[in-house]
């Protein structure tokens, strides 16, 4: 069920100039589609510009990060963060699939957990501060909420939450952990599976995924987000 989206802005500690642009960057297509005002924008063309000052400001972090660097070692690290695996677990950090607007159908197939429409969300959401309040202010919330849950050293575990679960869950004896495929749906050439990954028993993530192996990757970074784990 969506939540008001000023719940959000009061966590994050930002407040919106332009709140219509806000809600235009939660705004799926498929709600869009079912207004009949045509006065509802959809978030197409803010994750389009996110994308863009994601790369630029990730770039900027990384060149200052690792001087030593090569062009080719930075692309692939830059790469392993703005994937999609990586940018939902930074959108399931911050609960953005509770403030999507949705039309109906989409919201009844699980949107609010799909993996693609998270990351296009989270990349319409810094496109959308970006216009609102400029590149410092994008600057700013990286650094709190993105930055700090970046891989050390150029490791790639950012983009592998299955190796960092388990890892995470061993050094602390914590249990066994276990996934399973809960529900596989759509037509054989548009196929999503359903992972949920269980700690002795008990279901700690749910995620969903175009493959197996995605959809238990999905599983993992919400197993992380709810044991609280950071990435680091």
């Amino acid at each position: 069920m969506k939540q008001d989206i000023t719940r959000l802005q009061e966590r994050l500690g930002i407040q919106f100039r332009n709140q219509a642009l806000l809600r235009q960057a939660f705004t799926h297509s498929s709600y869009v589609n079912e207004q009949k005002s045509g006065t509802h924008k959809d978030n197409e063309r803010l994750e389009f510009l996110g994308d863009a000052v994601l790369e630029l400001t990730i770039s900027e972090y990384l060149y200052h990060r690792y001087p030593a660097y090569s062009e080719g070692e930075l692309t692939k690290l830059r790469a392993s963060i703005v994937c999609e695996p990586s940018l939902v677990g930074f959108a399931n950090r911050l609960d953005i699939g509770l403030y999507v607007f949705l039309g109906k159908g989409e919201e009844m197939t699980g949107g609010r957990t799909r993996p693609a429409l998270l990351a296009d969300v989270f990349e319409s959401f810094i496109g959308a501060l970006y216009l609102d309040q400029g590149l410092e202010a994008v600057q700013a919330f990286l650094r709190e909420h993105v930055f700090p849950y970046l891989p050390d050293q150029g490791r790639s575990q950012v983009s592998d939450f299955k190796t960092f679960l388990q890892e995470y869950v061993q050094q602390h004896n914590l249990g066994q952990l276990e996934y399973r495929i809960v529900d596989e749906r759509g037509p054989a050439h548009d196929r999503e599976f359903v992972s949920e990954v269980c700690m002795d028993q008990q279901m700690i993530g749910r995620g969903v995924g175009k493959s197996k192996k995605e959809s238990e990757q999905q599983a993992a970074a919400a197993g992380l987000h709810k044991l609280n784990v950071t990435i680091s």
